[in-house]
């Protein structure tokens, strides 16, 4: 017990060492950066590509993390405001992300209409967009596969939103019916032993997942960084362009991208959930709801918010 309480606090002031090296060391983890889907010219460029996927799931990544919210929230207490102005800015963060990307529903159901249109109608093969000089042609098939992703986006990229709105179903089995700091004291519990080692564990899985897609050989959570130093000299961008159909949709590499970008957001806004709960827990029941920007549907529809 004693080793692994010394190992937490060496892990944690080892972030600040480790930082420090990334900064002053980008070209050891970020010189792939200018070769995305070409040729990479030299192994320094290659092992900075392992170094990237090595630590984009690390330990090391894991304390620095911790370390900063460990920071963040000993500012925020000593100077309430700060910490405030994280909740703020997290949650228009996440308002301003869903609700441009509740768009995509839109132009889903208008790209819909107009593959249906375009093939039973007028028996078109193709649909090709272009200006400027610069065209973009692909078969309805693309087309029709791409609508998939639309779907995935508002998924992925509208769930903090949906959060901050509080449209996710809850199943309340006690939390109805306890106090007002009972109440704030279950959610910060949920934020620090649910969301945040869920979406952790599901960041170990997708980083990945992902990078099983983009290069060749493949990678996984168990290599050591020395192993993945070895598989650089053979390391080669093969990034995933195979459809469901001969002329379907072809980047399907999107997706584990977006599973990312959900996992992040989902870890960013337990965090802001945390902080949240944690300052309406200190100012008590007048601050409940302090600066959080909702979404109306207009005076008299109150008891329809909230639902949908």
């Amino acid at each position: 017990m004693v080793d692994a309480i010394i190992w937490v606090f060496a892990s944690i002031l080892g972030a600040f060492r480790d930082v420090a090296y990334a900064v002053s060391h980008p070209q050891e983890w970020l010189a792939w950066l200018p070769y995305i889907n070409q040729t990479m010219p030299t192994p320094e460029v290659k092992e900075s590509l392992m170094r990237f996927i090595y630590y984009g799931a690390s330990k090391e990544l894991f304390f620095v993390l911790l370390t900063l919210f460990l920071i963040l929230t000993a500012v925020g207490l000593w100077r309430r405001p700060v910490m405030w102005a994280y909740v703020r800015g997290l949650e228009w963060f996440a308002n301003g992300l869903g609700r441009l990307v509740a768009w995509a529903g839109l132009i889903m159901v208008i790209q819909q209409i107009v593959i249906v249109f375009l093939q039973r109608i007028f028996r078109v093969a193709t649909i090709e967009l272009g200006a400027f000089g610069i065209g973009f042609e692909k078969d309805l098939s693309w087309w029709s596969e791409e609508l998939k992703l639309y779907n995935a986006m508002i998924v992925a990229l509208c769930v903090t939103y949906t959060f901050v709105q509080g449209g996710h179903v809850r199943v309340d089995l006690i939390y109805a019916g306890v106090s007002y700091r009972t109440k704030k004291a279950i959610d910060m519990f949920g934020s620090l032993f649910f969301m945040i080692p869920v979406a952790t564990l599901t960041w170990l899985f997708a980083w990945f997942f992902f990078w099983r897609v983009m290069v060749v050989p493949n990678t996984s959570a168990s290599d050591s960084l020395d192993k993945l130093l070895l598989k650089a000299r053979a390391v080669r961008w093969n990034i995933e362009t195979i459809g469901f159909s001969p002329n379907g949709f072809d980047a399907y590499f999107l997706f584990k991208l977006l599973i990312l970008t959900f996992v992040a957001l989902t870890f960013l806004h337990a965090l802001a959930f945390f902080w949240r709960n944690l300052l309406e827990f200190i100012e008590g029941p007048a601050a409940e709801g302090k600066h959080l920007d909702k979404d109306t549907l207009g005076q008299g529809e109150e008891a329809y918010e909230g639902t949908h």
